[in-house]
């Protein structure tokens, strides 16, 4: 993009001037908006005064809490009297370097222009006290100006995404995880019914970032959206710890008539808390965001934060596992929620603090007019409008393309999100008929073993991230080591061998009931250890590190830049698409094999269930998603942003 045509597809950078002769504390050319004037005189005037405390009142106000932060970063401009340079000299140069005119009647210019005429001012100019510095084309600061790529974004602003993130997974699955366990507990719901619940609120919340990222690229901006889901995710944690109330008090063993009004309230902040999903999608691409796709640097960086989200959020998750179900299932469902409205809090707290460190899009959001073009073209095949240019045609028209060639794979993820849908679920449940004893008195809440799930992640992120993307670069000179859609395929392949172990542990499970003569004794262990299941829950997370990753990178990348919040949340909206198909599986199958007086597949005594007939389906229905999607994959062209072969490091 040209210097001189950028500003006018920024509308959001305000003008600003280089101050010729002058540099800031670390030897930059210093910008008029952001130093001198009164922001740094009102520290001079300060020490010959005794009314320091009002004139920095005076300033607060008028220069919106500038001045407090500014002392910090201690940014004053000072003249260097060595190296006296004549105006005229200065303007010339300006005037070479942007290829633009600058004259004295016409002083003001685009901030980008002068910062890039500063950038290139040393090597022309031999000006020793001016230094190199690079100026991130298409982003902003907080405030709309130009910004350096030496004093924000990249490691330094996506810390603070990655532990806010981290927060929210927290909060996410202190919730999420034991579920199930409060459906069929205090609230007294069927197996079958609070499953399908369960399967129908996880698709809503993985449906939701769709449409709001859709929103947020068209109109409102991944900032402010993050801003605004994190107020009605707060919101409904309160009132889901709220809603609790009446029934932690009551112990489950005599709890009769349920509370109407607390149910009410209950699915009604669970359903705020899903809304607030859109949070997901869109703090990760505003991570994303950080790390300048144009910079070969960062541009590898940018694949590293993927492998790294995940990581953190599966800190936060396995800490909501080890910590909150234990409180959920031992102490009160009251502290196990409050704590998650805590964590959500502070996460928007930290999250805030580094505003001063992001880098904010400052290109046009045309997400709206791509999608809709993707919809003419898909199904009205009608032609643009006359009065838009060819270029703005063009461009709408490669992004509506490049948007519906992704539908066919993304319909085929369908097929791995039934099986992860289980997790949640009957994974949980057949825990909890398990021996889950650790110790002579201290027993596993069924859902804390889902923690295996995130340490595995922990675990095998920095492996493959640090050693097996290294070794395959080398083998197939890709800068991430293999495809994205290999990524993909290989996660896949993992779901459905995952699928036939669980089948295969939950024979033994039940072979080891009707052994022990426990078939009709439902609410007692069957004496088989828990570790038996502790390898269905690791493979989740391998396949996670392959396919989750794999598929948030993919669509990250694929899709037009207008549309990276939409396309993170394609792989969510794959997520709450095959939780319905889940719950409807659920519902249909139990129905139809519960007939005559039969107890079904999905009975309430899960000892005369039969769970493993149902992962033997999932299984079959994952390796025919699986040769789809292979065939999709061998036939896809990458856009210009995925990896390239004969990569050089």
């Amino acid at each position: 993009m040209e210097t001189k045509t950028l500003e006018a597809q920024i509308p959001l950078l305000h003008n600003s001037d280089v101050v010729n002769g002058y540099t800031d504390y670390k030897g930059y050319a210093p910008n008029r908006s952001k130093a001198g004037g009164w922001k740094s005189a009102a520290f001079i005037l300060g020490q010959e005064i005794s009314l320091l405390f009002l004139l920095s009142t005076f300033l607060l106000a008028d220069q919106k809490l500038e001045i407090l932060i500014e002392l910090a970063s201690f940014t004053f401009m000072q003249r260097n009297k060595d190296e006296e340079i004549p105006d005229e000299r200065i303007h010339a140069q300006f005037a070479q370097v942007t290829d633009a005119s600058y004259s004295n009647e016409n002083p003001r210019s685009s901030k980008i222009q002068r910062m890039d005429g500063c950038r290139n001012l040393e090597a022309q100019t031999q000006i020793p006290f001016l230094q190199r510095d690079e100026v991130v084309d298409g982003y902003a600061d907080y405030q709309g100006y130009a910004i350096k790529r030496s004093e924000s974004g990249g490691w330094r602003s996506a810390s603070f995404i990655l532990v806010s993130g981290s927060l929210e997974r927290f909060a996410y699955f202190g919730i999420e995880s034991n579920l199930i366990s409060y459906l069929t507990g205090p609230l007294g719901e069927s197996i079958a019914t609070a499953a399908a619940n369960v399967n129908t609120w996880i698709g809503v919340a993985s449906l939701v970032p769709v449409f709001g990222s859709f929103f947020a690229d068209s109109f409102l901006g991944r900032y402010q959206a993050i801003i605004v889901a994190s107020v009605i995710y707060i919101l409904g944690l309160g009132l889901l710890t709220l809603s609790t109330v009446p029934t932690s008090l009551i112990s489950v063993s005599t709890f009769q008539g349920r509370d109407i009004v607390a149910q009410i309230l209950f699915f009604v902040s669970l359903y705020l808390v899903a809304l607030g999903q859109v949070y997901k999608s869109c703090v990760q691409a505003f991570g994303a965001d950080q790390f300048d796709g144009n910079h070969p640097d960062e541009k590898k960086a940018k694949s590293s934060f993927f492998n790294w989200w995940l990581c953190c959020l599966c800190i936060g998750a396995t800490a909501a596992h080890l910590i909150l179900h234990y409180i959920q299932d031992n102490i009160n469902w009251g502290i196990g929620f409050g704590i998650p409205f805590i964590a959500m809090k502070i996460g928007l707290v930290l999250f805030q603090i580094g505003n001063r460190t992001y880098h904010f899009s400052a290109r046009q959001n045309d997400a709206d007019e791509i999608l809709n073009e993707s919809i003419c073209q898909r199904f009205i095949k009608v032609l643009p409008a006359a009065e838009d240019s060819g270029e703005a045609i063009t461009t709408k028209t490669n992004g509506a393309k490049i948007f519906l060639r992704l539908l066919p794979i993304w319909s085929t993820c369908l097929t791995y999100t039934i099986a992860m849908a289980q997790v949640s679920t009957l994974f949980t449940k057949q825990a909890s008929t398990v021996d889950r004893s650790l110790g002579p008195s201290f027993s596993i809440p069924p859902a804390s073993l889902r923690a295996f799930i995130a340490l595995s992640i922990s675990f095998c992120i920095p492996i493959y991230d640090q050693i097996f993307v290294p070794i395959a670069r080398k083998i197939t000179n890709f800068s991430t080591g293999i495809t994205m859609l290999q990524r993909m395929g290989t996660g896949m392949a993992i779901s459905v061998m995952n699928m036939v172990i669980a089948a295969l542990i939950e024979m033994k499970r039940l072979k080891t009931a009707e052994d022990f003569g426990l078939v009709d004794i439902p609410n007692a262990a069957v004496p088989m250890s828990f570790w038996w299941l502790v390898p269905q829950f690791t493979l989740i997370g391998l396949t996670d590190v392959f396919i989750l990753v794999g598929s948030q990178e993919f669509f990250y990348d694929q899709v037009p830049t207008e549309l990276r919040s939409l396309g993170l949340s394609l792989y969510f909206g794959a997520a709450g698409t095959g939780n319905f198909l889940s719950g409807f599986l659920i519902s249909a199958i139990q129905k139809a094999t519960s007939q005559n007086g039969r107890d079904g597949w999905f009975s309430d005594n899960l000892n005369r269930a039969h769970l493993d007939y149902f992962y033997w389906l999932l299984a079959g229905i994952g390796i025919f998603g699986f040769v789809l999607f292979a065939c999709l994959a061998k036939s896809y062209d990458y856009e210009e942003n995925a990896p390239k072969e004969n990569f050089q490091p």
